[in-house]
């Protein structure tokens, strides 16, 4: 079974990830992992933050000579910016004063977490629950990539909306990686600017901005997932790797909610069967999913991100120690970092498909995994 653990803190010494499960005689391509941790850096909007950190993937298990062992995989992503915050965060012993957060920040785990967690310096939870940990994400999601594309599964994602700025057209998954615009992930040029002018009128304005990820995943063969019990449900454990990853606030497969609106014949695919291509469709409303289990049309997923609750301008909440009104703190954030989530929730959508494919199909080495899976009808 794969699973993947992270831990590190957002300006601690790095990001670790240790990912068990993987088979033996998986090629690792290093520059291919730091390749993607640089597009998660990416994305106009970003903040300060990207200057410092060069992000820079370390193997330290389960690898030799660039090939997994089948031993867990242990791999770090140092923080950069650590030589800065050593004497407020280092584990040996550190000044705790300095660097206290008390005035927590609405939509953030601040007060919650320090509620659950009996702390009176929400700087305990925040640099948990920041989303550089993504980083670790990320750098364990692009090895599942090399796995699942081993198997011959691809996967891609194009920003769909950034506020109010919206594409409603409708993309193939050649289109999304040939023609995916590098500034904002989107698709036109046109919605491109129109989102670079919102963002910086809502930067102008101390605030922050969300919106609208469609990911697809190619290649997928039928009958991964089941019907048969609700934890094995694909659709319920894709949504739910999509949901875990910080600000995400909700997800839909293919026609999603619009599903509701509109009567049983406009949403459901028709069935076709020939000699040449055996059961077919012609359309994917259902987003390659039906009953649970992959139908072998592309994945089509979408995921919606809340704008960052970090504001430059601050909003009112209250002192964790005092209870005296206050305005938020405002650590060092993004004003839109949508085409950076577009990034994680890739390598999260990698990570769980590759441990579904695994439970299904087995295999102590590569080769015996790919030669189950191209045996699949």
């Amino acid at each position: 079974m794969l699973r993947i653990t992270t831990a590190g803190e957002s300006h601690g010494k790095g990001m670790l990830a240790i990912i068990e499960g993987l088979p033996a005689g998986l090629q690792i391509d290093m520059e291919e992992i730091d390749r993607q941790l640089a597009l998660r850096q990416s994305g106009f909007g970003k903040g300060a933050r990207q200057k410092i950190e060069r992000d820079h993937a370390e193997l330290l298990a389960g690898v030799r000579d660039c090939r997994t062992l089948g031993s867990p995989v242990a791999i770090l992503v140092r923080n950069e910016d650590y030589k800065n915050w050593a004497p407020y965060m280092a584990p040996e012993g550190c000044d705790l004063q300095t660097r206290r957060l008390t005035r927590v920040r609405p939509g953030h785990a601040d007060l919650a977490g320090a509620i659950k967690f009996g702390t009176e310096d929400a700087r305990d939870v925040l640099e948990r629950a920041s989303a550089r940990e993504t980083a670790a994400r990320v750098a364990a999601g692009a090895i599942c990539r090399m796995l699942l594309s081993a198997c011959g599964i691809s996967l891609c994602s194009y920003v769909r909306a950034i506020g109010t700025v919206c594409d409603e057209r409708e993309y193939s998954f050649a289109e999304i990686t040939g023609q995916k615009r590098p500034l904002l992930g989107m698709m036109r040029e046109d919605t491109e600017q129109r989102a670079v002018d919102l963002i910086l009128r809502t930067q102008q304005e101390g605030d922050t901005l969300g919106g609208v990820i469609e990911l697809r995943a190619a290649g997928v063969k039928s009958g991964f997932g089941s019907c048969m019990t609700a934890r094995e449900r694909l659709d319920a454990r894709l949504v739910g790797a999509l949901m875990s990853v910080q600000a995400i606030k909700g997800a839909e497969i293919g026609l999603g909610f619009a599903a509701a609106a509109l009567p049983g014949s406009r949403v459901h695919d028709e069935i076709f069967y020939s000699d040449a291509r055996a059961f077919y469709r012609t359309s994917n409303r259902a987003g390659g999913i039906e009953g649970g289990m992959s139908n072998g049309e592309e994945l089509i997923l979408r995921a919606a991100m809340k704008p960052l609750p970090t504001l430059g301008r601050g909003l009112q909440s209250v002192d964790l120690l005092s209870h005296e009104r206050v305005r938020a703190a405002a650590e060092r954030s993004d004003v839109c970092a949508v085409t950076a989530c577009a990034v994680v929730l890739e390598h999260v959508l990698a990570s769980e498909l590759a441990a579904v494919l695994l439970e299904r199909l087995g295999g102590d080495r590569l080769d015996e995994v790919v030669d189950r899976y191209r045996r699949l009808p």
